[in-house]
């Protein structure tokens, strides 16, 4: 009789238990809505926690410039608790005055502390008490398929979040002076105008880029300033205003060098740098550099391209000499050249 009722127990789908424990329902597992619903709540919660985490910390930031009348508005991320906050040099550029309107709607005095057009960041200060710092992440641990979220005010629409995912990671993307910055990350989260300045953020609420270009009009090509570019370059603006490199005084193209002179020399790139300008009382100029003249080397390093040319023109060099190798006609040279400071080249 007891094996009948055990038999019965299973047709029922019931799971025999013992007197004491009382008959329970066996649990049926998850159909594929459920799973899916699973997810989306987790997708969901993920995006609700880094909004709520990240939103108190971002501004809005209108532009008024020599005219007087309103010119533009971004946004922009409180980093530190005495206000220091970041924004694209594009938002802020050439501004006679700026606006900041914070989260809560208070609108403080503030003022551009320093730029750098070279990797478009920017750094304004709000004087106000009780501001929300965001946690700044690691561009290092920033990976391809990585749920992103950007957070800014586009066309004035004041905290507007939209997330995606990081589409790839050090991309090289070209600022407005002409440098080429590197390391950015690319995303699929919409960004519109007003969105510069913003916050990249990932799952745990840290930021991991700031939100600085779409390409239009194709859709989902956007771009952030990796987060470790922004420190190191925010601690310079926050200190000096600017940040210090060295120039030598050139324009110059990149040009593809003669074939038998490569081999000849043994040159280590096929292509080096046409001196097409140079500022008549600079480095270049004061070395002996002339027009014409092929850049190949800078300090024995390789100078295949313009871009290559400014990473190797750093802080460092400043005031420091230097052997800048080059292609005169036939001739391979060596000058000695010392880079002074500029902030533009």
């Amino acid at each position: 009789m007891k094996a009948t009722r055990s038999k019965l127990a299973r047709t029922a789908g019931l799971t025999p238990v013992s007197a004491e424990q009382g008959p329970s329902v066996s649990e049926s597992p998850a159909t594929p809505r459920q799973a899916d619903d699973a997810l989306l709540d987790a997708y969901s919660r993920a995006v609700v926690r880094a909004a709520d985490e990240v939103g108190p910390s971002v501004v809005k930031i209108e532009v008024h410039r020599k005219s007087g009348e309103h010119s533009g508005s971004g946004s922009g991320f409180i980093i530190t608790p005495d206000g220091f906050l970041l924004t694209n040099s594009h938002v802020v550029h050439g501004a006679e005055r700026v606006e900041v309107t914070l989260a809560d709607g208070r609108q403080p005095d503030a003022q551009v502390v320093g730029e750098d057009p070279h990797t478009d960041l920017a750094v304004v200060r709000v004087f106000a008490p009780q501001l929300h710092p965001v946690r700044l992440g690691d561009s290092r641990r920033v990976h391809v398929g990585q749920l992103a979220i950007a957070i800014g005010n586009p066309y004035g629409f004041q905290c507007t979040v939209t997330a995606g995912v990081v589409s790839a990671v050090g991309r090289s993307f070209r600022a407005n002076t002409g440098r080429l910055i590197d390391d950015v990350i690319q995303t699929d989260a919409a960004l519109n105008p007003g969105n510069s300045g913003g916050p990249l953020v990932n799952s745990r609420g840290e930021v991991i880029g700031v939100n600085t270009a779409v390409i239009l009009p194709a859709q989902g090509l956007c771009f952030a300033i990796a987060i470790d570019t922004a420190k190191y370059v925010a601690g310079w603006l926050i200190k000096d205003g600017k940040i210090p490199r060295s120039y030598i005084g050139v324009g110059g193209q990149n040009a593809p060098l003669p074939r038998r002179f490569v081999r000849h020399y043994r040159l280590p790139a096929p292509t080096g740098v046409l001196v097409i300008a140079m500022a008549p009382t600079g480095p270049a100029a004061l070395a002996g550099l002339r027009h014409g003249d092929l850049m190949v080397e800078f300090n024995g390093q390789p100078v295949p391209s313009i871009d290559a040319l400014h990473k190797l023109l750093t802080a460092d060099r400043i005031g420091v000499e230097s052997r800048l190798t080059i292609l005169r006609g036939s001739e391979k040279l060596d000058l000695l050249i010392r880079p002074q400071e500029s902030g533009q080249f």
